[in-house]
């Protein structure tokens, strides 16, 4: 993955953390916040859980949608655009920057992993890349979407899907691995 990054060479050991001790902090009050102000929220307060993801920084334009029991890392790595959806119990493992398009919809259970690690290195380092959802794109349910891929506008991907590399535009994919099984 061309836009694959480590995140920390310098790690001694496997089980020292990347993340700065600000930096911690910044995602356990995050991990708060969310839970006491949004959580329990019902649907039509999605302004309130817009704010408070911008409180932490997430980029949102317009009006998207998260869902209440939708799970977000870092939001500061998340982007949102006009009318995007992050649907119910949805992960955004935003350890890199997620992008979801305008229109976009993320479904129920999908998990966006932007993180995973170098396996060729005895310490096995994070590494992340930064995942793409191109406008009018729709993830289905309980699909994984692995670093560095983009899906392409107004792509499908079926269902339990594993999406291991990008997805051009205006096709459905799906499987596991995810491929293209035909033009939309």
């Amino acid at each position: 993955m061309a836009n694959e990054q480590i995140v920390n060479q310098n790690q001694q050991t496997a089980f020292e953390s990347p993340w700065s001790g600000s930096e911690r902090m910044m995602r356990a009050l995050w991990e708060f916040c969310w839970l006491v102000f949004c959580q329990w929220t019902p649907k039509p307060l999605n302004p309130w859980r817009l704010f408070w993801l911008r409180v932490f920084e997430a980029t949102i334009e317009g009006k998207p949608f998260v869902h209440q029991r939708a799970r977000i890392a870092i939001p500061w790595n998340l982007t949102l655009r006009d009318r995007a959806c992050l649907g119910d119990r949805a992960n955004a493992y935003t350890l890199g920057q997620i992008e979801i398009g305008q229109r976009a919809t993320v479904a129920q259970e999908v998990y966006l992993s932007t993180g995973s690690h170098d396996f060729t290195q005895s310490g096995m380092p994070l590494t992340v890349a930064k995942i793409t959802i191109e406008p009018d794109a729709f993830i289905g349910a309980r699909a994984f979407v692995l670093p560095g891929v983009t899906i392409g506008a107004r792509s499908v991907i079926g269902a339990c899907s594993v999406v291991t590399k990008d997805v051009p535009p205006d096709v459905i994919a799906a499987g596991n691995p995810c491929r293209v099984l035909r033009s939309r």
